[in-house]
Protein backbone atom coordinates (compact mmCIF):
# COMPACT_ATOMS: atom_id res chain seq x y z
CA UNK A 1 0.00 0.00 0.00
CA UNK A 2 2.86 2.42 0.80
CA UNK A 3 5.42 1.00 -1.61
CA UNK A 4 5.31 3.99 -4.00
CA UNK A 5 5.54 6.51 -1.16
CA UNK A 6 8.63 4.79 0.23
CA UNK A 7 10.15 4.44 -3.26
CA UNK A 8 9.69 8.14 -4.10
CA UNK A 9 10.97 9.25 -0.71
CA UNK A 10 14.15 7.20 -1.16
CA UNK A 11 14.68 8.40 -4.75
CA UNK A 12 14.72 12.00 -3.53
CA UNK A 13 16.65 11.19 -0.36
CA UNK A 14 19.40 9.17 -2.05
CA UNK A 15 19.36 11.06 -5.35
CA UNK A 16 19.23 7.89 -7.41
CA UNK A 17 16.39 5.95 -8.98
CA UNK A 18 18.08 2.64 -8.13
CA UNK A 19 16.47 2.17 -4.70
CA UNK A 20 14.43 -1.03 -5.06
CA UNK A 21 16.72 -2.91 -2.64
CA UNK A 22 16.37 -0.10 -0.11
CA UNK A 23 12.57 -0.19 -0.37
CA UNK A 24 12.73 -3.91 0.33
CA UNK A 25 15.01 -3.23 3.32
CA UNK A 26 12.44 -0.76 4.72
CA UNK A 27 9.71 -3.40 4.67
CA UNK A 28 12.01 -6.06 6.12
CA UNK A 29 12.85 -3.72 9.01
CA UNK A 30 9.16 -2.91 9.43
CA UNK A 31 8.25 -6.59 9.66
CA UNK A 32 11.04 -7.23 12.15
CA UNK A 33 10.06 -4.21 14.23
CA UNK A 34 6.29 -4.58 14.04
CA UNK A 35 6.10 -5.69 17.69
CA UNK A 36 7.58 -2.33 18.74
CA UNK A 37 5.35 -0.29 16.41
CA UNK A 38 3.41 2.27 18.40
CA UNK A 39 0.01 2.82 16.88
CA UNK A 40 0.17 6.54 17.77
CA UNK A 41 1.77 7.24 14.40
CA UNK A 42 0.13 6.33 11.12
CA UNK A 43 1.66 3.36 9.26
CA UNK A 44 2.80 5.73 6.49
CA UNK A 45 4.76 8.02 8.82
CA UNK A 46 6.22 5.00 10.63
CA UNK A 47 7.40 3.48 7.33
CA UNK A 48 8.83 6.78 6.08
CA UNK A 49 10.67 7.13 9.37
CA UNK A 50 12.19 3.70 8.78
CA UNK A 51 12.97 4.70 5.17
CA UNK A 52 14.78 7.80 6.42
CA UNK A 53 17.01 5.65 8.63
CA UNK A 54 17.63 3.22 5.76
CA UNK A 55 18.55 6.22 3.59
CA UNK A 56 20.94 7.55 6.23
CA UNK A 57 22.59 4.12 6.48
CA UNK A 58 22.90 3.94 2.68
CA UNK A 59 24.46 7.42 2.47
CA UNK A 60 27.00 6.45 5.14
CA UNK A 61 27.77 3.23 3.28
CA UNK A 62 28.22 5.08 0.01
CA UNK A 63 30.47 7.60 1.70
CA UNK A 64 32.69 4.81 3.06
CA UNK A 65 32.85 3.18 -0.37
CA UNK A 66 33.81 6.50 -1.99
CA UNK A 67 36.50 7.07 0.61
CA UNK A 68 37.98 3.63 -0.07
CA UNK A 69 37.88 4.24 -3.80
CA UNK A 70 39.52 7.63 -3.41
CA UNK A 71 42.33 6.07 -1.42
CA UNK A 72 42.94 3.30 -3.95
CA UNK A 73 41.98 5.03 -7.18
CA UNK A 74 42.68 8.73 -6.72
CA UNK A 75 42.56 9.54 -10.41
CA UNK A 76 39.32 7.72 -11.07
CA UNK A 77 36.01 9.51 -10.66
CA UNK A 78 34.00 7.13 -8.51
CA UNK A 79 30.80 9.06 -7.96
CA UNK A 80 29.69 9.68 -11.55
CA UNK A 81 26.25 8.52 -12.53
CA UNK A 82 25.97 6.00 -15.33
CA UNK A 83 24.69 7.35 -18.66
CA UNK A 84 21.52 5.24 -18.33
CA UNK A 85 20.62 6.86 -15.00
CA UNK A 86 21.23 10.36 -16.32
CA UNK A 87 19.03 9.69 -19.35
CA UNK A 88 16.22 8.47 -17.09
CA UNK A 89 15.80 11.90 -15.57
CA UNK A 90 14.55 14.82 -17.54
CA UNK A 91 16.60 17.98 -17.19
CA UNK A 92 14.32 19.66 -14.65
CA UNK A 93 14.19 16.66 -12.34
CA UNK A 94 17.94 16.23 -12.59
CA UNK A 95 18.46 19.85 -11.55
CA UNK A 96 16.03 19.42 -8.67
CA UNK A 97 17.67 16.19 -7.48
CA UNK A 98 21.08 17.85 -7.56
CA UNK A 99 19.82 20.91 -5.71
CA UNK A 100 18.16 18.76 -3.04
CA UNK A 101 21.32 16.70 -2.61
CA UNK A 102 23.35 19.88 -2.11
CA UNK A 103 21.19 20.96 0.86
CA UNK A 104 22.25 20.21 4.40
CA UNK A 105 20.63 17.09 5.88
CA UNK A 106 17.90 18.82 7.93
CA UNK A 107 16.83 20.92 4.96
CA UNK A 108 16.87 17.90 2.64
CA UNK A 109 14.73 15.87 5.06
CA UNK A 110 12.07 18.53 5.52
CA UNK A 111 11.93 19.42 1.78
CA UNK A 112 11.37 15.79 0.83
CA UNK A 113 8.77 15.15 3.50
CA UNK A 114 6.80 18.41 3.35
CA UNK A 115 7.39 19.65 -0.19
CA UNK A 116 7.61 16.47 -2.21
CA UNK A 117 5.75 13.83 -0.21
CA UNK A 118 3.27 16.47 0.99
CA UNK A 119 3.13 15.18 4.55
CA UNK A 120 1.52 17.36 7.18
CA UNK A 121 3.53 19.35 9.69
CA UNK A 122 2.59 16.90 12.45
CA UNK A 123 3.50 13.83 10.35
CA UNK A 124 6.84 15.41 9.46
CA UNK A 125 7.48 16.31 13.10
CA UNK A 126 6.75 12.72 14.08
CA UNK A 127 9.15 11.27 11.48
CA UNK A 128 11.98 13.70 12.27
CA UNK A 129 11.35 13.71 16.01
CA UNK A 130 11.04 17.51 15.99
CA UNK A 131 8.37 19.86 17.32
CA UNK A 132 5.97 21.39 14.80
CA UNK A 133 7.47 24.89 15.05
CA UNK A 134 10.90 23.54 14.13
CA UNK A 135 9.36 21.79 11.10
CA UNK A 136 7.71 25.01 9.94
CA UNK A 137 10.75 27.23 10.38
CA UNK A 138 13.21 24.70 8.93
CA UNK A 139 10.92 24.13 5.94
CA UNK A 140 10.74 27.87 5.30
CA UNK A 141 14.54 28.20 5.47
CA UNK A 142 15.03 25.09 3.34
CA UNK A 143 12.75 26.46 0.63
CA UNK A 144 14.72 29.70 0.56
CA UNK A 145 17.99 27.78 0.35
CA UNK A 146 16.64 25.52 -2.41
CA UNK A 147 15.35 28.51 -4.36
CA UNK A 148 18.73 30.23 -4.01
CA UNK A 149 20.65 27.14 -5.16
CA UNK A 150 18.40 26.65 -8.19
CA UNK A 151 18.41 30.30 -9.16
CA UNK A 152 14.67 30.64 -8.58
CA UNK A 153 13.91 27.45 -10.52
CA UNK A 154 10.43 26.22 -9.63
CA UNK A 155 9.46 22.61 -10.10
CA UNK A 156 5.95 21.30 -10.37
CA UNK A 157 5.30 17.98 -8.67
CA UNK A 158 4.96 14.90 -10.81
Amino acid sequence: MYNKDIYHFLVYYIGSSDVEDLVQEVFIRAIKGFDTYQHKASPKTWLISIARHVGIDEMRKRKRVRMKQMIWFRDEQSDKETPEKILQLNENNKMLYQAIQSLKANYRDVIILRGIKELSVSETASILNWNENKVRSTYHRALKSLQKSTGGFSHEKE
